[in-house]
């Protein structure tokens, strides 16, 4: 057993040369980045195939919707507690290893998922599904504070943020075309595919830190210490400092509120779709794919944006984006069915608010006012709050669907989407709101003067 945990330390640093090569630098950097990147996207199909295919599991009466918010609020409840237990972890592990082992369980839950329809077996076996993706996140949050400076984490985080988007953009198409084509169990076969597919990414292409390949850490402040300093906190007492810290919390529970609005399209746009609007499995996920494919774009150009023309301050960017998230969704919910058009341009603009607030309160905006070295540990408290926020929606959707169902005399089953669509426009406001507290809570204690940090955008020696 204490092998086994010791696998999973950070890996330990190597000698380098007296002089570094810079040039390998960079390649091992952009290796790293995009395998990361690129593997978690496939992690988010392991975890959206569910979506796809619960339309084809009501349509065949094998399972209700009260029956599949439960199945997804199990993924959500597991995937939130153990965001919070391994984004802690992620600060001390090899970031590598982490991720894989997560991914491979991953991929092998959607391999069982096609199985079996019993309601708790299904509940299991998705909630262990959910505690394998926890494995992903803080590893690739770790990974960028190890390998990337102050200077270029907004950028950086924001290019990486792109891979929520890309996995659900290949969720709606790929999976949903396979679904419709060959059948939902093939769904879940394509999910395990790619799962095993990022798995040979990370282990062929990344690495857990530049000192693990023989460089020394990436220098992130300049300090000079004197004779009267104190000794450095350990990572763990910046861990428990960030526990008590009002506006991480604030921060989470915008982002809490945020993850309903979002998993409302993600979860059931393709039922909502279908049910109220008449639209086709392949028509309505690809309307939803939309928000995938815009998501790319605003996620990658947040950060980008907000380090370059904001000098890293998010706060109203954030506020703007919640605001025309809110918007969109209300008219994705509200316009009449037969506008194909104004859904596509809802979804458009969806997709661009939805990636930045990923970007912005789903991660980047906690690890700013987050000590160095605790950056898992933020990510950790962000996701708890926002995936318990997604396991309550979860529920509440599925109760509210199946208590506006009425059976038809025909046996064929209509849903009033009237009370739920204003709960999930009311929980996407109730964000912004959250998100203005954050701000001026930060503004409030904020000192009158900032030392200016110095960055350097290669490792310099200790």
């Amino acid at each position: 057993m204490i092998s086994l945990l010791n696998a999973f330390k950070a890996a330990p640093a190597r000698p380098g040369p007296a002089n570094l090569d810079m040039d390998r630098f960079k390649r091992l950097r952009w290796q790293t980045f995009l395998s990361m990147s690129l593997s978690y996207a496939l992690f988010y199909v392991c975890r959206l195939s569910f979506n796809v295919v619960k339309p084809a599991l009501v349509a065949h009466n094998l399972l209700s919707p009260a029956q599949l918010g439960i199945i997804g609020s199990a993924l959500f409840f597991a995937y939130a507690i153990g965001k919070l237990v391994n984004g802690f972890l992620a600060d001390h592990a090899n970031v590598r290893r982490f991720m894989m082992l997560g991914l491979l369980l991953s991929a092998l839950v959607n391999a069982c998922m096609g199985l079996t329809t019993n309601t708790v077996i299904l509940t299991l076996i998705w909630g262990l599904n959910g505690w394998a993706q926890s494995m992903g996140v803080g590893p690739c949050v770790v990974s960028l504070s190890r390998w990337y400076s102050d200077k270029e984490r907004g950028t950086f985080y924001g290019f990486w943020s792109i891979a929520h988007s890309l996995g659900e953009a290949l969720t709606y198409v790929a999976v949903a075309a396979v679904v419709v084509t060959w059948g939902w169990q093939y769904g879940y076969g394509l999910a395990t595919l790619m799962g095993l597919a990022g798995l040979a990414l990370i282990f062929f292409f990344m690495a857990d830190s530049p000192q693990s390949c023989g460089f020394p850490p990436v220098h992130h402040e300049a300090q000079t210490p004197t004779p009267g300093d104190s000794p450095a906190p350990s990572i763990f007492s910046k861990q428990l400092a960030l526990l008590k810290n009002p506006a991480l919390w604030l921060l989470a529970m915008a982002s809490c509120l945020m993850y309903i609005g979002r998993y409302a399209v993600i979860s059931w746009g393709v039922f909502f779709l279908e049910n109220a609007k008449a639209y086709n499995t392949l028509s309505a996920s690809t309307l939803i794919s939309i928000t995938g494919v815009f998501g790319i774009i605003g996620t990658g150009l947040s950060g980008l944006i907000s380090d370059r023309f904001f000098n890293g301050k998010r706060n109203a960017l954030a506020m703007l984006f919640g605001l025309m998230n809110t918007l969109s969704l209300s008219a994705f919910l509200f316009v009449p069915a037969g506008h194909y058009w104004l859904d596509a341009t809802a979804m458009l603009f969806f997709g661009l608010s939805m990636g930045a607030l990923l970007c912005f309160l789903g991660g980047l905006m906690a690890t700013d006012i987050a000590a160095k070295g605790a950056a898992g540990a933020a990510l950790g408290m962000i996701g708890i709050a926002s995936y318990a926020g997604a396991a309550a929606g979860e529920i509440l959707t599925g109760v509210l669907i199946e208590h506006g169902t009425t059976v038809l005399s025909d046996g064929s089953k209509a849903y009033d989407f009237q009370t739920l669509s204003i709960f999930w426009v009311c929980a996407s406001l109730v964000s912004v709101l959250m998100t203005a507290l954050f701000a001026l809570h930060l503004q409030q204690r904020r000192p009158p003067t900032l030392p200016k940090r110095k960055d350097s955008l290669v490792p310099v020696q200790p």
